[in-house]
């Protein structure tokens, strides 16, 4: 039961649940508001009855001490009794009950039930009599409508308790309405949103705004995603498309016109674009992974080592040497030794693909400061015919050739230097391309320097 109660409550709106606890919340206080109000009503008006008791009953008092019979003062509303409640003024016996005597000497009133409905008020006072007798002077009061005028103000304070709480529940039914009508205006807007657009932003500077703005940077983080999506999706298809063609094409040539002198020289095209297509499957799985942030964990990595290494591996031979110019003491960063060699083969490789006589490759470090701070930089110079100053940003781009050149021995992916940008840059280092003094291309790369513990 409580479980189907607490679905049902979940299920209701915002603006019911808010305006059903208000008059809930509403209702409670203000009933204990009227049943606190009738009682403190009811004993204002003994609390004047008593008031009235006391000065009679003290007159009285003072009228026995100068000696008058108490016959002479007593009324059926002031009698004159004994200490234990009999009475000494002649007249009928009033019935109090000993607890009541026993209120009456120590100054309390006390009620008594007058059939049907009314109550009878009494209050006394103890004096001495003139032969040194104590007497108990009572005197009461009819308390004529009381019991029905403490019902009547009671009903009515309930009735104002309920028709009060129905009054917030309205009107909290409308301000919260009202409060939540822009947030209506933005779901009907979200649901027809073109791509491109944004949400209504309110007015009011409140939590409603501040929801509507933090919206909209999604929204536009999901639009730059999308559109990074779709232009990602079109580059790789006709990347992935030329090899494949290609491959398809030589062996379709292979199986129409069968000729054992050309399958040697067929399967070795086909190995080669194979070779293309699996280079650029590992880029782009590469690059996802980069953009997941899924990379091993940073490890001190000697740049220079990394560097010496790159040389040896990719030198061709007979083509253009590999000057390589790193400090005799290690130059750390905190990298994976994966990445910074993905870096190198990159970046040295795409200057073998252009320079004409010499790649230099140098590595040298900031000095560190009395913070610690410092940079590993790695630049790489070509001869080659240069990148243009307006194509220098961009050539980090995924896919982006400065000429489009899409032949294997020159063309590339273009993507190696978008797989040298993300991988630097998520270890906080940067990357450009400038000119060379060698009249080619020049590419520099930083990472921050890591200093291992004495």
């Amino acid at each position: 039961m409580t479980g189907r109660l607490r679905r049902w409550w979940r299920r209701r709106t915002i603006q019911f649940r808010t305006s059903l606890v208000a008059a809930a919340v509403a209702l409670i206080g203000l009933g204990v508001i009227a049943h606190a109000s009738t009682s403190v009503v009811g004993w204002l008006l003994i609390e004047s009855v008593d008031a009235d008791l006391q000065r009679t009953a003290t007159a009285t008092a003072h009228q026995l001490e100068q000696g008058s019979p108490p016959a002479t003062v007593a009324r059926p509303d002031v009698r004159v009794l004994d200490v234990s409640g009999q009475p000494l003024d002649g007249l009928p016996a009033p019935g109090f009950p000993y607890w009541q005597v026993e209120q009456l000497r120590a100054g309390s009133g006390v009620l008594d039930l007058d059939p049907p409905t009314e109550l009878h008020r009494w209050r006394a006072v103890v004096v001495p009599s003139p032969d040194g007798q104590p007497l108990l002077v009572a005197t009461g009061a009819r308390l004529v409508g009381f019991v029905d005028a403490a019902g009547k103000t009671g009903r009515l304070l309930g009735f104002g308790s309920i028709l009060a709480a129905g009054l917030v529940w309205l009107a909290t039914w409308l301000v919260v309405r009202r409060a939540l009508r822009p947030v209506e205006r933005m779901r009907l807007a979200a649901a027809e949103l073109p791509e491109g657009e944004r949400l209504p932003v309110p007015e009011a500077a409140d939590e409603i705004r501040a929801l509507a703005q933090e919206l909209n940077t999604m929204l536009a983080r999901r639009d730059a995603d999308t559109e990074r999506l779709r232009r990602f999706t079109g580059d790789a298809a006709h990347e992935l498309r030329n090899p494949v063609a290609s491959i398809r094409a030589q062996a379709e040539v292979a199986v129409v016109h069968p000729d054992p002198h050309l399958a040697q020289e067929t399967l070795q095209d086909i190995a080669g674009e194979a070779q293309r297509l699996s280079a650029l499957v590992e880029s782009l799985l590469a690059l996802a992974r980069a953009e997941r942030g899924t990379g091993p964990p940073g490890q001190p990595v000697d740049v220079g080592s990394a560097a010496r290494a790159a040389a040896d591996r990719l030198a061709p031979p007979g083509g253009p040497p590999i000057a390589v110019e790193v400090p005799s003491a290690p130059v750390l960063v905190l990298a994976d030794p994966a990445e910074v060699s993905a870096v190198l083969d990159n970046v040295v490789g795409n200057a073998l693909r252009y320079t004409r006589t010499v790649v230099r490759v140098s590595v040298f470090a900031d000095g560190m400061g009395a913070s610690g701070a410092g940079w590993v930089w790695l630049v790489v110079d070509d001869d080659g015919p240069g990148i243009p100053e307006e194509h220098r940003v961009r050539v980090f781009d995924r896919f982006y050739r400065v000429e489009p050149d899409r032949a294997r021995s020159t063309g590339g992916a273009g993507l190696g230097l978008a797989l040298v940008a993300d991988a630097v840059r998520r270890r906080g280092g940067t990357v450009r391309a400038a000119a060379s003094p060698e009249g080619g291309a020049r590419i520099e790369v930083r990472w921050p320097r890591h200093q291992p513990l004495s």
